[in-house]
């Protein structure tokens, strides 16, 4: 008898993920997905500064550190596209959710890493952890197909 593997769960990109996407050369602005699947209460545990005084939700914590973010984001050049409440799949495993998916835009690889750096920035992070139970973060490059949508 085997048993089944524990579940993964990714918060951070690695150092190898980040050298991976630098190795791409995108060029041009870069639109990031984030798949969010929310812990029912936040953990402040790493981060107990940051902690409120009463316990909040995970959606709670990450609504902290979009507020703390945004301001941030533009100074930078980049833009919060897009925001939308999840759910269970359509197409993948049925016992798969994501809370919230969100488009954020910057204007390269490079500003999108300044920006993740940025020392002011970073001080919130903990918010994110304390909110976020497990996450998927794909950079996405516009593709020039040729194909054109008759109107």
């Amino acid at each position: 008898m085997t048993l089944p593997e524990p579940a993964r769960h990714y918060l951070q990109p690695t150092r190898q993920a980040g050298g991976a996407l630098v190795a791409r050369g995108l060029q041009g602005p870069v639109v990031m997905l984030n798949l969010l699947r929310f812990r029912a209460w936040a953990d402040y545990s790493d981060y107990p500064e940051l902690a409120p005084e009463q316990p909040v939700s995970g959606a709670e914590a990450f609504d902290r550190y979009i507020r703390h973010t945004l301001p941030l984001l533009r100074e930078s050049g980049g833009e919060l596209l897009w925001l939308g409440a999840g759910g269970q799949l359509l197409i993948g495993p049925d016992d798969e959710r994501w809370d919230l998916a969100m488009l954020v835009r910057q204007a390269s690889v490079n500003s999108f890493l300044a920006f993740a750096e940025h020392a002011v920035y970073l001080a919130g992070m903990g918010h994110r952890v304390a909110a976020i139970e497990d996450a998927r973060l794909l950079p996405l490059t516009e593709v020039q197909t040729g194909i054109r949508v008759a109107p």
